[in-house]
């Protein structure tokens, strides 16, 4: 033991030493605090707390605020180019110039009960442009013609396979709803072969995606929606699903339909440099071929001014899908000065939340019984 005094000024120093001085954060952060439900539940304050929350509610709080800045952007918020054209400057026009929004989802999102609210999206006109999988187009057409159930993570595929049923995750298709879907499709691919031949129609995939939300006529389907709006519907990798199996079983049937891809990816990029889209923001659920396809075409803007990522992919292994918003910069894909947030977490838990934040207010805003 020591002395009294060599004690105390040994147990300084270490408190020196652990205890650094410490910066003062007041008035400079905010203080992390989560909804106190002693308030009662109030929807709308537990979603604004989001963001004081931690971890990835603070991401998701981060998210809404992202989407409502997209959706509140107009034209009229930037001031007038000193050489732009008269017509430029009239504030009617630049009032009604807002942010383009594209909007990515992977197939398992339209599978799941998101399908509802990417729906919601397309029947309101929230979003501008859509880009998604094959399955993301069968899968809204199917269940116009047969539901999805649920089932449980953990049921053997064997025991699946012989009584016909197909998992997604905890979800079951029934074989059934894909013979269903044959029995739809085939007149229609007929048809657009007929179209062909006769009226000299060259297809694509977002021509083809467009015809279906036509004949489909149902409007529990966003496809219905985007078509009834005019929102094109991407998807490059038209036959990457049951799709493409009745495509191959049409080829042989009735041989002779071409679909072009060349020309949807002039029209995809297009939508990304058109002269109204002065600001385009980007919502993209889960990885995969729709984002990499969004972020693409926002590169021919050198980067888009809003970005959105959701989903539980990690970058470790270099994925696209699992890149944060700062690797797409790198690519020029995403604006250096662009507001960005990645939500590590399940789509189907974070864009309803996210959902009710930021579309939500827009569609309850309007006049009941008017176009959107």
């Amino acid at each position: 033991m020591g002395s009294p005094a060599k004690d105390r000024e040994l147990l300084s120093a270490v408190r020196s030493v652990v205890f650094k001085e410490s910066e003062s954060l007041e008035g400079k952060l905010e203080r992390i605090e989560g909804y106190d439900f002693n308030r009662g539940v109030d929807f709308d304050g537990l979603l604004k707390s989001m963001s004081t929350t931690g971890f990835q509610a603070s991401r998701l709080g981060e998210a809404i605020d992202v989407v409502n800045q997209m959706l509140d952007w107009r034209l009229s918020h930037e001031k007038p180019a000193e050489d732009c054209s008269d017509h430029e400057r009239e504030p009617a026009y630049r009032k009604s110039v807002k942010c383009k929004i594209f909007l990515g989802f992977t197939s398992n999102l339209i599978s799941s009960g998101l399908r509802e609210n990417i729906r919601n999206l397309n029947q309101h006109r929230l979003v501008d442009v859509v880009v998604t999988t094959a399955g993301g187009i069968e899968e809204d057409l199917i269940k116009c013609l047969a539901p999805t159930f649920r089932g449980d993570f953990s049921l053997p595929g064997a025991y699946l396979r012989s009584k016909g049923l197909n998992r997604i995750g905890n979800l079951l298709v029934p074989n059934d709803n894909y013979c269903k879907f044959e029995d739809w499709i085939m007149p229609i691919l007929d048809k657009m072969l007929q179209e062909q031949s006769e009226k000299n129609i060259l297809w694509t995939p977002s021509k083809v995606i467009a015809r279906l939300g036509q004949e489909i006529d149902n409007e529990s389907s966003y496809l219905y929606w985007a078509f009834k709006n005019n929102i094109p519907v991407f998807c490059p990798a038209l036959t990457d699903g049951s799709l493409g199996d009745m495509l191959y079983v049409h080829s042989i049937r009735n041989p002779g339909l071409v679909i072009d891809i060349v020309q949807d990816i002039a029209a995809m990029n297009g939508e990304a440099i058109h002269e109204r889209s002065r600001k385009t923001g980007i919502i993209i659920l889960g990885g995969g071929m729709p984002k990499h396809h969004i972020c693409n075409a926002n590169m021919m803007r050198n980067g888009t001014d809003y970005a959105v990522f959701i989903n539980t992919a990690q970058e470790f292994d270099g994925s696209d899908s699992g890149a944060r918003p700062d690797e797409a910069v790198s690519w020029g894909k995403i604006s250096g000065t662009a507001q960005s947030v990645k939500v590590h977490c399940d789509a189907t838990i974070a864009f309803p939340l996210l959902f009710a934040g930021t579309f939500a207010k827009r569609i309850e805003r309007r006049p009941k019984n008017t176009d959107p």
